[in-house]
C-alpha cells in the first residue's frame, strides 16, 4: 500500500504559513477543543470521551512519521515535498529550507498535552493543547492540524455515542432487573463495512469497545492491543459468537429453510452460542412455526440460539405494531412471540426475561432514538431490556460529522520577538460558538460535581499544572495509558 510522504498530509493553504506568521515568531500554542452539542446526538449532551489520542500518536506521530519521512533518505523525503508544491502551488512557491531542518533534527518536536483518555470532556474545554518546543518550528503546530483533526474526532464521536448507549442500557437494566453484569454484550458492533476504510474501522471500533464488548470489527481488538496495552489471552477486549449471513440460509433454499435451522442448531453448533438470521423469507413464519418446531430441541441445547430480524421497524419488529391487527405475530412483537414459545423467568423488578436458551439481536439501523423506543416499548409491555441485544453499526457511527461536536483545533498562543501574546477568535457572523479560548490554557476538575473546566490566560507557571497531562514530546510517547484504566473510566461516568 502506498504511503504518502508525511509532510504532505496537510491542507494546501498549511504548506506556507511559516513565512505568513510575523517575523520573529518563535512558538504557536493551539488546543483540540469541543465546541458544540447543537448537532450532538440523545444522551451525548454532557460531554465527549477522550480517546484515540495514544493510537494517533503511536500511530502516526511516530511510526508514520519515522517510515515516510525521518527513515527516508534526505534527498527523497525533500524531493516528494517540493515535487508536490511545485506542481499544485507553482514553481518555488513553497521553500524546502523548513523541511530540511526538520529532516536534520531527526525527530518532530512537538509537545502535546492532554485529558486522560477514556475521560469526559465537556463542551468548551480542551481535551489536548499542542506546542512547539524548538523555536525554529513554530510553524509544525498548526501544520498538524489537518491530520490531528481527521485522525481523531471520529473515534472521539464514537466512543461518546458508544458510552450514550451503554448508559441507556444500564438505566433499563436497573429498572427491569437485568443483570449489570451482562449489559457489556447488549451493544454490538456491527460498523466495520460501513465505515470509511480500515483505520476509520480500527479506532471507531476501538471507540465502541471502552463501552461494550460485543464486536464484529475485528480489527478493533488488534489496534487495543497495538496502542492500549491490551491482551486478548488476559482479558476481554471484544467477543462475538457464530452467525450466519443471508448467503447461508438462501444456499439452504427457501423450502428448507427449517432443515437449516436443525442443523446449525443440532450439527454445527449442538453447544454455545449460534445466531441466525431470520428474515431472508418470512420473518413473521419463522417465529410463530419453526420456533414453535424446534422448541424441544433448542431447549436441550446447552447454549443460546440468538434469531436475527434484519429489515423493517426495528421498535416493531421487537415491540409489536399497535396498529396490525391484534392478536397477530406482527402486533404482539417478537420478544412477546418468543416468550409464548419459550417462557422465561420474572426479574426481582417483576419484568419477564426469556429463557436463556433463546434471544434476539437486531443490528439494522439502529440509533440512540430507537434504543429508547425499544426499550421503553418492552418495559411498557413488561419486558426486561435484557430481551434485546442491540447491533451498533454505520447507521450510527458513520452518519455522523467534525461538527457533531464541534470538534476543531485552534491557536490561542504565541511568541513574538520573545513576548507571549494572546490570540483568539470570535466571528461577529458566528453564534458564539466559534469564539475561542485566550492565551496559556489550563484544565482543572471541580470538586463539586467532578467535571473538567477551563481557566484561560493563565501563567507560564499555571499552564504547567492542572488536568492536562503531557503524552508526547520531542518524539517520543511519554505516558502509556491502558484499555483497563480507560473503560473504568468511561463506565465511572456512566
Amino acid at each position: 500500500m502506498y504511503e504518502e510522504n508525511a509532510a504532505l498530509l496537510i491542507d494546501f493553504y498549511k504548506a506556507d504559513h511559516r513565512r505568513q506568521y510575523p517575523e520573529g515568531t518563535t512558538e504557536v500554542y493551539s488546543n483540540l477543543t469541543p465546541r458544540s452539542m447543537k448537532l450532538a446526538p440523545l444522551g451525548c449532551n454532557d460531554g465527549v470521551v477522550v480517546f484515540g489520542i495514544q493510537g494517533f500518536i503511536s500511530d502516526f506521530l511516530i511510526d508514520y512519521w519515522d517510515r515516510n519521512f525521518f527513515n527516508l533518505s534526505k534527498e527523497q523525503a525533500i524531493r516528494s515535498f517540493k515535487r508536490r508544491m511545485d506542481t499544485s502551488l507553482g514553481q518555488g512557491a513553497v521553500p524546502t529550507e523548513h523541511m530540511e531542518a526538520l529532516w536534520d533534527l531527526g525527530y518532530l518536536p512537538i509537545e502535546i498535552k492532554a485529558l486522560p483518555e477514556g475521560s469526559i470532556c465537556p463542551v468548551k474545554v480542551p481535551l489536548l493543547t499542542i506546542r512547539n518546543t524548538h523555536p525554529d518550528f513554530f510553524w509544525l503546530t498548526n501544520s498538524l492540524e489537518t491530520i490531528m483533526s481527521n485522525k481523531l474526532w471520529k473515534p472521539i464521536t464514537a466512543a461518546t455515542i458508544a458510552r450514550a448507549y451503554r448508559r441507556r442500557f444500564d438505566a433499563f437494566a436497573k429498572i427491569t432487573g437485568f443483570d449489570p453484569e451482562l449489559v457489556q454484550f447488549q451493544g454490538h458492533d456491527f460498523s466495520f463495512r460501513g465505515l470509511s476504510g480500515l483505520e476509520d474501522a480500527e479506532s471507531v471500533g476501538g471507540g465502541h469497545l471502552l463501552s461494550f464488548t460485543g464486536t464484529d470489527t475485528v480489527p478493533a481488538i488488534g489496534y487495543l492491543e497495538r496502542h492500549y496495552a491490551a491482551d486478548a489471552e488476559k482479558e476481554m477486549i471484544g467477543v462475538s459468537v457464530p452467525a450466519t449471513e443471508h448467503s447461508v440460509m438462501c444456499m439452504g433454499s427457501k423450502e428448507g429453510e427449517l432443515e437449516t435451522f436443525q442443523r446449525l442448531i443440532e450439527e454445527v453448533y449442538p453447544n454455545g452460542f449460534v445466531s441466525i438470521v431470520s428474515d431472508t423469507w418470512d420473518f413473521w413464519k419463522v417465529i410463530t412455526e419453526y420456533l414453535p418446531k424446534l422448541q424441544g430441541k433448542i431447549m436441550k441445547r446447552n447454549g443460546r440460539v440468538v434469531i436475527r430480524p434484519d429489515s423493517g421497524d426495528p421498535v416493531k419488529i421487537i415491540c409489536g405494531d399497535p396498529e396490525a391487527a391484534e392478536g397477530t405475530p406482527e402486533h404482539k412483537g417478537a420478544i412477546q412471540c418468543m416468550w409464548d414459545t419459550f417462557g422465561g423467568t420474572i426479574t426481582e423488578k417483576g419484568f419477564k426475561l426469556l429463557d436463556s436458551h433463546i434471544g434476539l439481536i437486531y443490528g439494522d439501523s439502529i440509533t440512540l432514538e430507537r434504543q429508547l423506543k425499544i426499550l421503553e416499548g418492552l418495559a411498557e409491555k413488561g419486558f426486561c431490556s435484557g430481551n434485546v441485544v442491540l447491533g451498533i453499526g454505520s447507521f450510527t457511527y458513520q452518519y455522523v460529522t467534525r461538527d457533531t461536536f464541534g470538534m476543531a483545533m485552534k491557536a490561542t498562543s504565541g511568541v513574538v520577538n520573545g513576548e507571549r501574546i494572546s490570540i483568539y477568535k470570535d466571528p461577529k457572523t458566528d453564534s458564539g460558538a466559534k469564539k475561542s479560548a485566550r492565551g496559556l490554557l489550563k484544565v482543572e476538575l471541580s470538586h463539586i460535581g467532578g467535571q473538567y473546566y477551563l481557566k484561560d490566560q493563565v501563567s507560564e507557571d499555571e499552564e504547567k499544572e492542572g488536568a492536562l497531562e503531557t503524552v508526547f514530546k520531542n518524539g517520543a510517547l511519554v505516558k502509556q495509558q491502558t484499555l483497563k484504566e480507560i473503560r473504568e473510566r468511561v463506565l465511572k461516568s456512566i
